[in-house]
C-alpha cells in the first residue's frame, strides 16, 4: 500500500489519544498573547474544526486530547504513519494571524506547539503559513554523507574556541550548504536541540533510547560549533537542516514534554573520547532505510527495550572508550547553576538573583507571584518557582533544580532582551 492510501486509511485507525498544548507569544519582547483564539482541525478534513480554545494570561491554552494512531506503530518500523497531523490557526486582536499545517501528535504523549505572532504594527516581515513536513523516520530524506567523527585541523581551519562552550544561539541554514537562497534562522541552543530530537526520533520511545539519541544530537551540534565547521568553509551559519549534511531541524514544528525535559536535564552534555578535546561527531542514521557506522536509531530503541542504559547503547555503537562529558561554560546566562538545588530554607546571593529574575519574568507572565528579593527561599519563592514550572512545562516541584535554573535564566534573558 502506498503512503497516500495509508494516510486515507488512517482516519479510521485513530483509536488512541495524544495530548496537545499550545503556547502563544509575541515576536516582540517575548510577551504572552492572552485571549488568542486557537482553532484545531485534523489535516485532511478541510476546515472542520475539532477544538476551539482561548489562551490565558500566560499565553497558554488548556491541554486537549485528540485522536492518534496506536502506540505500537511508533515503537517499530511500520508503513503506517505512527502520528496524526493537525492544523492550527490562531487569531488575536492586534496581531497577524498564524496558520500551522502538520503539527504531529503521538499517542500517550503531550505535544507542545509554540506559536509566535507578529504585532500588526511590527516591522518584522509577515510570516508565511508554516507547513511541517513528514517526520524523518516516516518520510523520505537524503541519507547522511559519511564524515570522520574527529575533525583534523587541516580540514576545519583555525579553531577559535579554546574550550567547549554551549552557545546561546546557533544559526541554522534551512537547506543544503550551497543553497544561498535558503534562509538562516537564529535559534536558541536548547530550542534547536529540542526541535531536532522531535524531528529525528519518536517521543514514544523508551527513555534510554531517547537519552542516547539526544546525546548524539548534542555532540554532533557541539562538534559543528567547536570546530567552526561551516565558518571555516566560508559560510555564515553554524549548521544546516539537511539530513545529508547534518541533522533535521524543521522551522515551526512542535516538540514533546517528555523529550523537552530530557534535553533540559542534559543540554550541557556531549560525547568524548580519551585525549580528544573536541566533542565527537557522533553520526547516526535510521538503520533501516539507510545505514552508517554510527548509532542506528531503530536499533537504539530495540536495545532500550532489551534493558540497555543510554551509555550502554552509546558504547554498543561507538565502543567502550566513549564517555559522556559536561561543560559548565554556557553562553548568554547571567550566572551558572550553583551546583545544588535551591529549595525552602536556602539563603544567599543565588536565591536573591533567582528572586530578581522571577520578578522580572512576572512582568510578562503575571500569573507568577512577585516575591521579596531578600535572599531567603521561603514558601512564596517556592510558589513562584512552581508557577513558572507550570507555565514552562517543567515538573511542578517548587524546587530550583538544574533544568529549572537554566530555564529561568533563558526566559529572563528573553524578556529583558539582554542578547540584543
Amino acid at each position: 500500500m502506498d503512503k497516500y492510501h495509508v494516510r486515507q486509511a488512517q482516519t479510521e485507525d485513530l483509536i488512541d489519544r495524544g495530548t496537545l498544548g499550545i503556547r502563544v507569544s509575541s515576536s516582540v519582547g517575548q510577551i504572552p498573547v492572552e485571549g488568542a483564539k486557537v482553532s484545531i482541525s485534523y489535516t485532511g478534513e478541510g476546515q472542520q474544526v475539532r477544538e476551539e480554545l482561548l489562551t490565558d494570561e500566560s499565553g497558554e491554552t488548556e491541554n486537549v486530547q485528540l485522536a492518534a494512531p496506536p502506540i505500537e506503530f511508533s515503537l517499530s518500523p511500520s508503513e503506517i504513519r505512527p502520528y496524526s497531523e493537525y492544523n492550527i490557526s490562531v487569531e488575536a486582536p492586534g496581531y497577524e494571524p498564524v496558520f500551522i499545517s502538520g503539527t504531529e501528535l503521538l499517542p500517550e504523549r503531550t505535544a507542545v506547539q509554540n506559536i509566535v505572532m507578529n504585532p500588526l504594527e511590527s516591522t518584522v516581515q509577515r510570516e508565511e503559513d508554516i507547513n511541517i513536513p513528514e517526520h524523518t523516520l516516516y518520510g523520505e530524506y537524503p541519507a547522511k554523507i559519511p564524515e570522520a567523527e574527529i575533525k583534523p585541523m587541516a580540514e576545519t581551519g583555525e579553531i577559535v574556541l579554546s574550550r567547549v562552550v554551549i552557545p546561546e544561539y546557533v544559526i541554522v541554514h534551512d537547506g543544503v550548504p550551497s543553497d544561498s537562497s535558503a534562509p538562516n534562522y537564529y535559534v536558541r541552543y536548547k530550542d534547536y536541540i529540542k526541535n531536532v530530537v522531535s524531528s529525528e526520533i519518536y517521543a514514544t520511545w523508551d527513555e534510554a533510547a531517547i537519552y542516547a539519541n539526544t546525546l548524539c544530537i548534542l555532540s554532533v551540534t557541539l562538534n559543528r560549533v567547536y570546530t567552526e565547521w561551516y565558518r571555516g568553509k566560508g559560510y555564515d551559519f553554524t549548521i544546516t537542516s539537511s539530513t545529508a549534511f547534518d541533522q533535521k531541524w524543521i522551522y515551526g514544528r512542535n516538540t514533546y514534554e517528555n523529550t523537552d525535559r530530557i534535553v533540559d536535564s542534559i543540554f550541557a552534555n556531549y560525547l568524548s573520547r580519551p585525549g580528544v578535546k573536541q566533542p565527537i561527531y557522533a553520526g547516526y542514521c535510521d538503520g533501516r532505510r539507510t545505514n552508517c557506522d554510527g548509532l542506528k536509531q531503530w536499533g537504539s530503541q530495540y536495545l532500550a527495550q532489551e534493558g540497555y542504559s543510554a551509555i550502554e547503547i552509546i558504547r554498543y555503537y561507538f565502543g567502550n572508550d566513549m564517555y559522556i562529558n559536561t561543560t559548565e561554560a554556557i553562553a548568554g546566562i547571567p550566572a551558572s547553576w550553583p551546583g545544588y538545588n535551591l529549595e525552602i530554607g536556602a539563603t544567599g546571593d543565588k536565591v536573591r538573583q533567582l528572586q530578581n529574575q522571577l520578578n522580572r519574568i512576572a512582568q510578562n507572565y503575571p500569573a507568577i507571584p512577585v516575591v521579596t528579593a531578600d535572599g531567603v527561599y521561603g514558601e512564596r519563592t517556592a510558589e513562584a518557582v512552581r508557577t513558572f514550572q507550570k507555565i514552562f512545562r517543567l515538573p511542578q516541584t517548587g524546587v530550583t533544580d538544574y533544568p529549572t535554573w537554566y530555564e529561568i535564566s533563558n526566559i529572563f534573558v528573553g524578556v529583558t532582551r539582554i542578547a540584543e
